[in-house]
């Protein structure tokens, strides 16, 4: 192992070019501070990029969800089909519109909705999936859209994590009904907080304006620039207040213009990790699924994957809680040495609301509840140094728990 001096490397950071910063002061400058001109040149770049007829700028991923199901028409006593690992916020939009989450479990290589374990979860209240692209890796969308073609149902894609994500030639987001971006700072393009709708539907998005927008026909830019701007809009929905800013538009439109540079050093990043703990039988670094390419988002890996495969094969939860002991100790050793790591996510369905509400154990989805248990993060950042990676490949290496 080589000798490095101690240093702190975070599990993430925001990395901004001075031009992204000064970008800012355009809106502040112009007076339009709200859902103006640089939202519109931020939604027309994001459309670029990724393929989507309409991008609706959000306030975050989780009002782009909440907003998804409402516009498809979700509402109380609906059903959704939603991964037992994936961030709280994917559920918690099913029961903000009085729905049901029905959880799913996941395939522990890709830490993505098991296809296999949809259709037997289908009843006649079900009205929608939402697959999860967690940490930049597709789900299996041929397999997830026949299911939902089959039975009539809405896909609504978490793509939270998927900027620069593809599934066979098309980006993540533009497979389903609609796809919802994050722009939260752990993620590879920030607005702080923010988010983005992506549709190919043309009537959708048309609703979707309307929602974040209180419901308003027509958004203040557009009276503004029509014959009478004077005028106020009709509001035929009760919508919401989900507006992008424009100083939060102008951020992300700066550094849309860096878009590509910015996933290639994510891809490189994960390939020297790839290949620098190849040989580590005790470390599972990220599967990428055939015809997929990874944004990687973050870098999970799984801690001790034989003896977790033995576990779940045994139904073994007294060496599952003995794997997720070492796991702690190990995270612990590293932080202990500067370096900054995470459990992957959590499994939904063991924190306390959904584990009271619907009655649920963490074994009835072993492989979330596993992933959940031996899952860790390594750090992976734009503008992360190669004397910090170095150390953390060298740390990492040397110190197995």
């Amino acid at each position: 192992m080589t000798t490095h001096p101690s240093m702190k490397v975070p599990i993430a950071r925001t990395g901004l070019t001075e031009d992204e910063i000064q970008s800012v002061l355009v809106p502040l400058r112009s007076g339009w501070l709200v859902q103006g001109p640089k939202v519109r040149e931020f939604e027309q770049a994001w459309s670029s990029f990724t393929g989507a007829d309409h991008s609706i700028a959000v306030t975050s991923c989780t009002s782009a969800l909440h907003m998804s199901l409402a516009a498809l028409g979700f509402g109380p006593g609906d059903e959704a089909i939603v991964p037992a690992f994936t961030w709280i916020s994917t559920a918690n939009v099913v029961e903000h519109l009085g729905g049901r989450v029905v959880f799913a479990d996941i395939d522990l290589s890709t830490f993505n909705i098991d296809p296999a374990g949809i259709e037997s979860l289908i009843t006649p209240r079900t009205k929608a999936i939402l697959p999860v692209h967690l940490f930049g890796l597709s789900a299996d969308m041929h397999v997830i859209n026949e299911i939902a073609q089959k039975n009539n149902l809405w896909v609504v894609e978490d793509a939270a994590c998927g900027f620069g994500s593809t599934f066979h030639g098309r980006h993540v987001g533009t497979l389903g009904n609609t796809g919802c971006f994050s722009f939260h700072p752990r993620k590879a393009i920030t607005t702080g907080e923010g988010g983005m709708i992506t549709t190919n539907d043309s009537l959708l998005a048309e609703s979707l304006r309307r929602l974040r927008d209180h419901g308003a026909a027509m958004s203040d830019l557009q009276r503004h620039l029509g014959p009478k701007p004077y005028l106020l809009a009709d509001h035929p929905d009760a919508g919401y207040n989900q507006r992008m800013t424009d100083l939060q538009a102008a951020l992300g439109v700066a550094q849309m213009h860096r878009a590509d540079a910015i996933v290639a050093e994510r891809r490189q990043l994960a390939e020297r990790y790839d290949l620098a703990f190849s040989e580590l039988n005790w470390l599972q670094t990220p599967k990428v699924s055939l015809g997929c390419s990874h944004g990687y988002q973050s870098y999970p890996c799984l801690f001790e994957p034989e003896l977790l495969s033995t576990a779940l094969k045994t139904s073994d939860q007294a060496l599952l809680g003995q794997i997720k002991e070492r796991r702690n100790a190990w995270m612990e050793t590293l932080q202990q040495k500067g370096i900054s790591t995470r459990p992957a996510t959590h499994a939904v369905h063991m924190l306390s609301f959904y584990r009271d509400k619907y009655h649920l154990n963490p074994e009835q989805f072993p492989a979330a509840q596993a992933a959940n248990d031996c899952s860790v993060s390594l750090p992976l950042f734009h503008g992360m140094s190669s004397e910090e990676q170095t150390y953390v490949i060298d740390i990492v290496r040397g110190s197995k728990a």
